[in-house]
């Protein structure tokens, strides 16, 4: 580039020379991908939109970042950066209305690439292999000839190849034959590949191999069910198919419609998160090594088969997100995507930047057009193939930033969110990605895992944030394991607990949880098993007295997930079987465990024995969800909160108009402990830990009413007298407000 001449008139200038490196050119920004893809400026106005770029490069205006600079001032001194950010995001979707006629036909690349059913019943089939010197189809229908049949070089790295019917106007590939792609590269190299756009591939027992699998079915499923309406409390239960059953075995799809639905339904959530569903190579990655992005995992069952199991979680009225993992890809060669045109670049930045040094995994070039095609078509093919109600973004962390939050604390400083650090490329992806998915779909929700904290992150792409629907409140979970590792129940810090459960960007909404699958995987412990360990084997039965451990166990089990469900976010997650304190870690069939599955699985036998005490640990967390339901607090502005006392071990607020009161004293009970609420009334108790059927004393009586006193206490006009067993939580309404939630 010459100096002073600037990004928009080199790339203009530079076209020609994009022409003759069409294959290896990877310049910043993505501006150099567009050219790259549709041939330079040639066949293009290009003066004209280069212009219209370079303007809108100079000003670019937020339309409502006024909205974002005073919910937080501090942020401020950012604005530019956040001009910049949301000025790229414009231009990426300008060009995608300028080359692609608008995301909407771009996000269906699907339909184009890989293999699709033409109305003829030809099948075309399309790849982008830039690296690539020839490509070449081998399978079950030509008897694994690999030459019968190449593929024809297109422009810009793309190559085509279509098989015409036959004369009984049947695919000439038959469904579920399997399939390669043999790609010759320029090293003479010959290579076997499935598709990157493969939408099924399977693997036999003496494999370690998947193998890409044509499905086509005359008759493929259809949905019934219409998705159901995004609901203003979200309570997630997060959910592996694999593991959904008590058997030592791979569960299925099936058994998940089946036996797990129901009690998903029963227990009161209201939205699935399905992990491990994108195909993965090794089981026991939890579905983090992906290798096969469209292609739902095959060890589960069919595709259909998960498409009626979403269809029967819509006639519930549940909504499932899909665990999304954009963030990287598995290093796999013959069945993933690293290497797939024999070059180390297909999908991925070369070298160093390429290659995650912690997770071994390969990093997306998000500035490359070609690749924000796969990974855009890819969110559009989950919500339309199957109809999924939206994602939970992994890895978000590591995309953010270029060092991957490796070896970070993020302390909350603002220039850690800001500079040279920042990958301004992955974040406008997730700007693009999550402004096409509210765009087509209102009712989409997407969560990012993110622990940074990065300012904007679940703000409106308007107010110049990256447009997500919530983010995970990861801390919480790590506090409680902390507290329960370190501390005595005597020298439990109140204050702390309570900084740790409110210590959220203000306007930017959180899922809560106590718990996560990160703590039910071998190497760490769940709630349960800190409180209870090894009695949970011997002492759960209701034909014995409760031990002390037991005892302790179960009433801080329910104490715990109930303070976090009412003060810790805008949404709850809880996974699957955490809610009745399973009482064994998650550990997948792999070498150090004699490839056993004993532990890859979840017992919900023992909520279905009447005389364990799993059962009334269910129970509570059943009620608590309908106690939410009922009273909305999720969907409420943050608790206000009136006592967080260090001696007496005591936590109130109020949310949505109903009183939380926590007694986690383990000794010490308050006759008469005074208790202050905003609105003047009759209280009574809706949900109460020590109730008998949920595991407690049965020490509080329901039909007790609370009437306040024009008392000021604590911030609030009025108060009232209140029992509080010790090792307590309960919740009390107002019986004269007309809760409309």
């Amino acid at each position: 580039m010459e100096p002073g001449m600037s990004l928009i008139g080199w790339l203009c200038s530079a076209h020609a020379h994009l022409l003759l490196n069409e294959q290896r050119l990877r310049p910043v920004y993505g501006f150099g991908a567009f050219l790259h893809t549709t041939g330079g400026c040639a066949g293009l106005d290009c003066s004209g939109l280069c212009r219209k770029m370079a303007a809108s490069s100079d000003n670019v205006t937020i339309p409502e970042i006024a909205h974002l600079l005073q919910m937080d001032p501090y942020l401020k001194p950012y604005e530019k950066e956040f001009e910049r950010r949301y000025g790229l995001f414009q231009k990426q979707l300008h060009l995608l209305e300028e080359v692609e006629n608008g995301f909407d036909q771009f996000t269906r690349s699907y339909q184009t690439f890989g293999v699709n059913r033409q109305a003829s019943g030809g099948l075309l089939f399309k790849e982008w292999a830039p690296g690539a010197e020839a490509l070449f189809l081998t399978g079950d229908f030509n008897g694994w000839d690999n030459f019968s049949h190449p593929y024809t070089k297109k422009e810009f790295g793309k190559w085509e190849l279509y098989l015409p019917p036959q004369e009984d106007r049947s695919p000439a590939v038959p469904h579920l034959s399997k399939l390669k792609v043999v790609v010759h590269t320029k090293n003479r190299e010959r290579l076997y590949r499935n598709s990157p756009w493969a939408k099924y591939v399977t693997k036999n027992d003496t494999s370690v191999v998947y193998d890409w699998v044509h499905w086509d079915p005359l008759q493929p499923y259809l949905h019934i069910h219409p998705r159901p309406k995004k609901p203003r409390s979200l309570r997630i239960y997060e959910s592996h198919v694999g593991i959904a059953s008590p058997e030592g075995k791979i569960a299925s799809y099936t058994n998940f419609t089946v036996n797990v639905l129901p009690r998903i339904k029963d227990l009161g959530y209201n939205c699935i998160q399905l992990m491990a569903v994108m195909e993965h190579a090794y089981y026991a990655s939890f579905g983090y090594q992906v290798t096969s992005f469209f292609a739902a995992s095959s060890r589960y069952g069919t595709p259909d088969e998960l498409k009626k199991l979403i269809d029967e979680a819509h006639r519930l009225g549940i909504l499932v997100l899909l665990d999304v993992v954009h963030s990287h890809a598995s290093k796999n060669t013959e069945d993933g995507l690293s290497r797939f045109d024999g070059t180390d670049s297909c999908f991925f930045h070369e070298g160093p930047r390429g290659e995650h040094s912690l997770w071994g995994s390969r990093l997306f070039n998000y500035s490359s057009w070609e690749v924000r095609r796969f990974l855009l078509s890819n969110l559009r093919w989950w919500m339309e193939e199957y109809r999924f109600d939206g994602f939970r973004f992994d890895g978000v962390t590591s995309m953010l930033y270029h060092h991957h939050g490796v070896g970070m604390s993020f302390s909350g400083d603002y220039s850690e969110y800001f500079g040279l650090h920042v990958d301004e490329e992955s974040v406008v992806y997730l700007m693009v990605a999550n402004h096409i998915l509210h765009s087509l779909y209102p009712d989409c929700i997407t969560i990012a895992e993110d622990v940074s904290g990065m300012p904007g992150l679940c703000r409106r792409l308007a107010e110049g944030g990256c447009g997500f629907d919530y983010r995970l409140a990861m801390a919480i979970p790590d506090k409680w394991i902390q507290i329960l590792k370190e501390y005595k129940d005597e020298d439990w810090n109140i204050g702390n607990i309570v900084y740790t459960l409110t210590n959220r960007r203000y306007g930017e909404k959180c899922i809560s949880y106590a718990e996560s699958h990160d703590q039910a995987l071998v190497g760490d412990k769940t709630l349960a098993f800190w409180l209870m360990d090894k009695e949970m084997y011997t002492n759960m039965s209701t034909f014995i007295p409760m031990t002390a451990v037991i005892d302790r166990g179960i009433q801080l089990h329910k104490m715990i997930r109930l303070l976090t469900h009412g003060l810790g976010g805008e949404g709850y997650l809880n996974f699957m079987g955490n809610e009745f304190g399973h009482p064994e870690w998650l550990d997948f069939p792999r070498k150090g465990n004699n490839e056993s599955y004993h532990y890859a699985r979840r017992q919900y036998n023992l909520v279905d024995t009447d005389h364990l005490r799993y059962r009334q640990l269910y129970a509570f967390d059943r009620e608590m969800n309908h106690t939410e339901d009922k009273y909305g607090w999720l969907a409420s502005p943050p608790a206000y909160i009136t006592a967080k006392h260090e001696g007496d071990k005591v936590i109130i607020f109020e949310r949505a108009s109903v009183v939380f009161i926590f007694n986690f004293h383990p000794s010490q009970s308050y006759s008469s402990y005074r208790v202050a609420v905003e609105m003047p009334g009759k209280y009574k108790i809706k949900l109460d830990s020590d109730a008998v059927q949920y595991g407690g004393h049965g020490r509080l009586d329901h039909s007790t009413e609370f009437f306040t006193e024009a008392v000021p206490f604590n911030g609030r006009p009025h108060s009232m007298l209140v029992y509080v067993p010790c090792r307590t939580a309960m919740i009390l309404a107002n019986e004269e407000i007309n809760y409309c939630y």
